[in-house]
């Protein structure tokens, strides 16, 4: 159903004849004037736009964001609970959307079918060739607000913000805080919900973040990839193998206010202070203690 204006406009002419060519193009003429993101389709920029006016019937409870699609919303979610259900059968890998998982497959087959019509360099994905045309255009659409300078692409922009000290866009619905990147937040975020996505596949305890898992899983390999080499101890995680390093070095870092007494650890230091203060947490038999190894020898 193409609408004719006047008996003399063709149908190759019409944007609804246009459009879909841009899926070979790699051609993005909609841009947020929000956060840049560009689209092949108003429908699509129209659609995103609805993340930043907070409107929409459904949000999502760790982050807040709406949306009009359920489709739309639940895809979204993967963000937050780490489901990656598009799975490589060439290598394993996994990915939280089919569009990243066909994007992913390329890497396999070496196709490229976005081709620039200035210099004739393809590309597997069609943002990195809207990206690359920019090198011919000079378009610059990602605006720093607070120097003036602009970038080609979202990464040369988000790594630019980083040289302003303070300036942190995302903000935290629960508490306030805020954040240079919108992954943090989204780390963040957790802390606030009982969401624990990343499960241990030998013994079932869950974490709030994968580095945490990656880390508990070395209980159960044994492994310990940090090696000391001063002495050749080896530890699982790499603080462990940092308060190590003190007894080489001799440094310590953590020094009472009170009476100027320095400790390798954290929480010796913690305890430590407890010998200035009325604070006696563990109880036994009536008596009170400073600290747990006190109350074993009472016991």
């Amino acid at each position: 159903g193409v609408r004719l204006v006047g008996s003399e406009m063709c149908i190759r002419d019409s944007p609804s004849f246009r459009t879909p060519q841009r899926d070979h193009t790699g051609e993005k003429p909609y841009a947020c004037k929000v956060c840049g993101k560009t689209f092949i389709f108003h429908s699509s920029i129209r659609r995103h736009m609805v993340m930043h006016s907070g409107d929409g019937p459904y949000k999502c409870k760790f982050c807040g964001k709406a949306f009009h699609c359920l489709r739309l919303y639940l895809i979204h979610e993967r963000i937050h609970t780490g489901e990656k259900p598009c799975e490589c059968k060439q290598c394993g890998k996994s990915f939280s959307y089919s569009a990243t998982h066909r994007i992913h497959k390329r890497t396999h087959t070496g196709e490229k079918p976005y081709e620039c019509k200035e210099c004739g360099k393809a590309f597997a994905n069609s943002s990195h060739l809207t990206v690359h045309m920019r090198t011919h255009t000079g378009e610059k659409p990602y605006q720093c607000k607070e120097c003036g300078k602009a970038f080609i692409n979202s990464s040369s922009f988000k790594s630019h913000m980083q040289t302003h000290p303070g300036v942190k866009p995302y903000d935290c619905q629960q508490c306030g805080k805020a954040f240079i990147r919108s992954s943090f937040l989204i780390r963040h975020l957790r802390s606030h919900s009982a969401e624990r996505p990343f499960e241990c596949e030998e013994c079932g305890k869950a974490f709030r973040y994968s580095s945490h898992l990656s880390q508990h899983k070395r209980i159960h390999t044994g492994e310990r990839p940090y090696k000391c080499q001063k002495c050749g101890q080896a530890f699982s995680i790499s603080s462990g193998l940092t308060v190590h390093m003190r007894t080489h070095t001799g440094e310590r870092p953590f020094e009472c206010q009170e009476c100027g007494k320095a400790f390798t650890r954290s929480t010796y230091l913690i305890r430590h202070l407890r010998s200035h203060s009325v604070e006696k947490p563990y109880k036994e038999c009536g008596q009170t203690f400073s600290n747990s190894s006190c109350l074993t020898e009472c016991v």
